[in-house]
């Protein structure tokens, strides 16, 4: 599927309809839109993201997909930075492990599965290009957004403490009552300002 997703020309949104026009009609091809939103291919409304674009380009497309699998298994590289190198038996251990033996061993066997067909594809040897420069108009924005948003700089500075930068990620709760969203913002508005 991904050497498809490869050659084809990057949907408007990810869909069933255009798996089929892959030629992956049946529903358990339809796993892998979780799969892709997972690797940060897509996002949650289906949309190409930049990384999906980047994996367009076959000369790098093994390094992204090395990208994705590191994000989408950030626990698992946690335990072991060289979990691509692990083989299926490793894997499944591990992922029971992490899985505190909440997961069916069925469940295990398909995560390790996904997760192994996953690294036979990607490239975890080649090193992501170099940040390109910024050009004299990037900077003038960057630095017009710098006076325009003075507030925002001084708290960002503020996470920095003794060269060192705290990134916070918070996990927010599975709802689809946007109240629940408001309340938890401004409250770390509160927090933050």
């Amino acid at each position: 599927m991904l050497n498809a997703i490869k050659t084809a020309q990057a949907p408007e949104k990810f869909t069933h309809k255009f798996l089929a026009s892959l030629e992956f009609s049946s529903s358990n091809d339809r796993l892998i839109i979780g799969v892709l939103k997972a690797l940060g291919f897509l996002a949650d409304d289906g949309k190409p993201t930049q990384r999906y674009y980047d994996f367009l380009d076959q000369t790098q497309s093994g390094r992204v997909l090395a990208d994705g699998i590191k994000d989408a298994y950030r626990d698992l590289f946690a335990v072991n930075v060289n979990a691509h190198k692990m083989s299926k038996d490793e894997v499944i251990n591990k992922l029971k492990t992490l899985g505190q033996g909440q997961l069916s061993d069925a469940v295990l066997d398909k995560m390790s599965l996904t997760f192994t067909s996953l690294v036979k594809l990607a490239d975890f040897h080649t090193p992501a290009p170099a940040p390109k420069k910024p050009s004299e108009e990037t900077k003038q924005i960057a630095e017009q957004e710098r006076h325009e948003k003075p507030h925002e700089i001084e708290v960002a500075r503020n996470v920095r403490l003794g060269g060192l930068v705290y990134n916070i990620q918070i996990i927010l709760p599975e709802s689809r009552d946007s109240a629940v969203y408001d309340v938890l913002f401004k409250s770390l508005k509160e927090h933050l300002l």
